[in-house]
């Protein structure tokens, strides 16, 4: 399990399984009350005009457009594709999203409706969203997505081999499915709903880390709660010490349960607060939304217009 490319100590606790238990456990606790007032501080906080305009187009530009439903299909991506490319038809100069989020039968779908915009195409994979398969069947899940040209893989970690402690081998299998990847960044999903602790997200942000992963994300939008504020600040905090300890910047990518435009400038917030300003670009920060789009392009119109516009004014996804 060794690496080469890590700090001494950090390489020192991917070299076998006793290694990793030990430096998991050996991370500081997550102090439950004091992770919990702060991230309720810092979402209070109020920005005014001129910032709030930016920070709704920073978000627009956030955005992993998603669509993962059973029924979807290949008019709904191209669909979601249009969005992405212009999703503010009347109001041209609205950022473009960062990404569009499909399964792997869809993904060529969604890359060539995307072809030469600079707009990715992220496939979630792995047995996406219970994880629950055999290795050889996630990378094949992989590699239709790889293969269909999706440059970001979305994929899941297994949760019960993480709560009962088998490190070493959640550790294998990210590594595995990161090289399975090849040019394609890697978001590591740890659905922190089904981790129970602040303590194990915090143990499983830094196993993906790591592991390889580009991005750690907390959820498959599948599994309540979904991405709370509480989860982001550890995870945040995680990717800050990563880059204190390794010079690498890695990402974080709340998903599920985010909709409103006042939610989205509270992760914003925190963004810059737990983590620093450099992460505030759609290369170390995502959303992962599918109704988030809209009322940002509401709240937009807003600012622009000074009055609000109804919903008929946008798309529906």
């Amino acid at each position: 399990m060794a690496t080469a490319t890590l700090p001494a100590e950090l390489a020192d606790a991917t070299r076998d399984d006793a290694s990793l238990r030990r430096f998991l456990h050996g991370l500081p606790g997550v102090d439950q009350v004091g992770v919990e007032q702060r991230a309720a501080g810092l979402g209070t906080r109020s920005i005014k005009k001129a910032a709030k305009r930016w920070a709704i187009d920073t978000a627009i530009s956030m955005v992993d457009l998603t669509t993962l439903e059973g029924a979807d299909t290949r008019g709904k991506v191209r669909a979601l594709a249009a969005k992405a490319r212009r999703p503010d038809p009347d109001h041209p100069d609205t950022p473009r999203v960062a990404a569009v989020c499909v399964y792997p039968d869809l993904a060529a779908v969604a890359v060539e409706a995307l072809a030469g915009t600079g707009i990715g195409v992220a496939s979630v994979a792995t047995a996406f969203p219970s994880g629950r398969s055999s290795q050889q069947v996630k990378l094949t899940d992989v590699a239709l997505a790889v293969d269909a040209g999706a440059s970001e893989v979305d994929m899941v970690i297994d949760r019960g081999a993480f709560l009962e402690g088998r490190y070493g081998q959640v550790f294998d299998e990210i590594r595995t499915i990161k090289a399975a990847c090849g040019d394609a960044h890697l978001k590591v999903i740890l659905e922190t709903g089904e981790l129970a602790t602040y303590d194990n997200v915090r143990r499983a942000s830094w196993l993906a880390l790591l592991a390889g992963g580009d991005f750690i994300k907390t959820s498959t939008g599948k599994v309540s709660p979904a991405a709370t504020l509480p989860v982001t600040h550890v995870m945040l905090q995680a990717v800050h010490d990563w880059h204190t300890s390794t010079g690498e910047l890695r990402g974080v990518k709340p998903a599920g349960g985010i909709r409103t435009t006042k939610d989205a400038i509270r992760y914003l917030v925190a963004v810059h607060e737990v983590a620093g300003p450099q992460w505030l670009t759609p290369d170390l920060f995502r959303f992962g939304a599918s109704s988030l789009l809209n009322d940002l392009l509401l709240q937009r119109r807003t600012q622009i217009d000074g009055h609000y516009s109804g919903p008929d004014y946008v798309t529906l996804d």
